[in-house]
């Protein structure tokens, strides 16, 4: 486990802002305590540890350390990044905006699906073009996140079966991609 060298950090960052916007630096800030969160590198997989256990970690052999803190996502061979599910919980604390899916979305979304204008029962104002937002059910449970397929203007003049989130992740990935989700090779 090492730390993340600069391109992989600024890729990184910048991943995450897409859906945290300014509280991006509330992720690394120093806690009460005096420690800090910070972001590891095993394999291709990030990590979101905080320092004092990664720093203890360093005693356990590469080979032998399967996974240390909160995965938050991999890179790519082409040294692109790609969010996990594992995320959400930390993007749902800090993200900047939201869509609100209602009941009858709920079940679509989880399969796999986008989410289209008529499931979203209200969602964060000025909301850019393809932004990253976190989607919750109505009684504010992170269900996943995605990417904004619309403006909020645009999207409210959408027909019912319009497109307003295309889905990146969600919690039904858990069931569906177990097999490789948390694969270590």
């Amino acid at each position: 486990m090492r730390p993340l060298t600069e391109p992989e950090t600024k890729v990184l960052f910048t991943k995450l802002a897409n859906y945290t916007g300014n509280s991006l630096k509330n992720l690394i800030a120093p806690l009460d305590d005096g420690d800090r969160f910070c972001f590891r590198l095993n394999k291709d997989r990030v990590y979101y540890v905080r320092l004092s256990i990664a720093n203890l970690a360093t005693s356990i052999a590469r080979e032998k350390l399967l996974s240390l803190g909160t995965c938050i996502g991999k890179f790519t061979k082409t040294g692109k990044f790609r969010l996990h599910i594992t995320a959400l919980e930390i993007l749902s604390e800090h993200a900047r905006w939201k869509i609100w899916v209602r009941p009858n979305g709920e079940m679509p979304f989880l399969y796999g699906g986008n989410v289209v204008k008529a499931h979203v029962g209200r969602w964060s104002d000025d909301c850019p073009e393809h932004q990253g937002v976190v989607v919750y059910n109505m009684n504010d449970t992170p269900l996943g996140f995605g990417i904004t397929a619309r403006s909020t203007g645009e999207a409210r003049r959408l027909d019912p079966t319009g497109i307003t989130c295309f889905r990146q992740a969600d919690c039904g990935e858990y069931l569906r991609d177990e097999d490789n989700l948390f694969a270590t090779n």
